[in-house]
C-alpha cells in the first residue's frame, strides 16, 4: 500500500482529501497534518510514500518543508499564480493540482502515480526506454472516465487495466489483485467486465494440481 499524509490547513478539507485518498485502491492514509510544524513532525514518525501538500499553512509556506521531506509530494491548494507553480515544480512535485478539486480528478493522478512508481520498479537496472515509460506514465493526458457497470469505480478501472496493460504478459485475477491492492473477487469482477468490453482476453492455464485458472492478456 501507498501511504498518504494529507497535509492542510482547513480540518475540513484534511478530511475530504484523506477520503477521496481513501477510495483509490493501493493507497492509505497515513495521517493528517494542518501546520508545517505538523507536517515535519508526522512526516518524520510515520514515514509516508507520498505527501498531498497545502501551500497556504499558518506557521510558514507549505513549500518550505519539500526540500525536507523523505516523500513524493502532489500540492495541492488554491494558489494559482506562476511563480508558485514554478517553485512548486522546480521542488520536486510529482502533479499541481488546484483546489476545488473532485475525487476522480485526484484519483486520476494517484493512479498516474502508482503506475510511475510500478515502472521503477520493474527491474533494478533501468534502460533509456524504462526511464521514459516511467515519466510518461507519471504525466499522461487525463482522459474521459471509462465507462463502467454501475456500481464499480472508474478509479479502480483504471488501475486494473493499467496494470494489465503493461503487464509482460497473461496475469491471473490474484496477481492483478495483488499488485493494484483490491482483493482478488474485485479483481476478477473487473477483468469479467473489460473482457466482455474486449480490450482483455481470457485464457487457460493449468496449475500443478491440474486445476485450472483464468489468465487476462491487455489486447489493445
Amino acid at each position: 500500500m501507498i501511504k498518504v499524509l494529507v497535509v492542510d490547513d482547513d480540518f475540513r478539507v484534511a478530511h475530504v482529501h484523506a477520503g477521496f485518498v481513501g477510495r483509490v485502491p493501493g493507497f492509505t492514509v497515513a495521517g493528517l497534518a494542518h501546520t508545517a510544524a505538523e507536517a515535519r513532525a508526522k512526516s518524520a514518525e510515520l514515514s509516508p510514500d507520498l505527501v498531498l501538500l497545502d501551500v497556504y499553512l499558518p506557521d510558514e509556506p507549505g513549500l518550505n518543508l519539500m526540500p525536507g521531506l523523505d516523500a513524493d509530494v502532489i500540492v495541492a491548494t488554491a494558489a494559482t499564480d506562476p511563480a508558485t507553480v514554478q517553485l512548486a515544480l522546480a521542488r520536486g512535485a510529482r502533479h499541481y493540482l488546484i483546489k476545488p478539486f473532485t475525487a476522480e480528478v485526484l484519483g486520476a493522478r494517484l493512479a498516474a502515480y502508482a503506475r510511475y512508481r510500478q515502472a521503477l520498479r520493474t527491474t533494478r537496472e533501468l534502460t533509456q526506454g524504462g526511464v521514459d515509460g516511467a515519466v510518461r506514465a507519471l504525466h499522461a493526458p487525463l482522459t474521459a472516465e471509462p465507462r463502467v457497470p454501475k456500481g464499480q469505480s472508474p478509479v479502480t478501472t483504471r488501475l486494473i487495466t493499467e496494470a494489465l496493460r503493461t503487464a509482460a504478459g497473461p496475469r491471473s485475477a490474484a496477481e492483478i489483485a495483488e499488485q493494484v491492492g483490491v482483493s482478488r473477487a474485485t479483481a476478477q469482477r473487473y477483468l469479467a467486465t473489460l473482457s466482455e468490453a474486449g480490450p482483455v482476453q481470457i485464457s487457460l492455464r493449468y496449475g500443478a494440481t491440474g486445476r485450472p485458472e483464468h489468465q487476462y492478456a491487455w489486447t489493445p
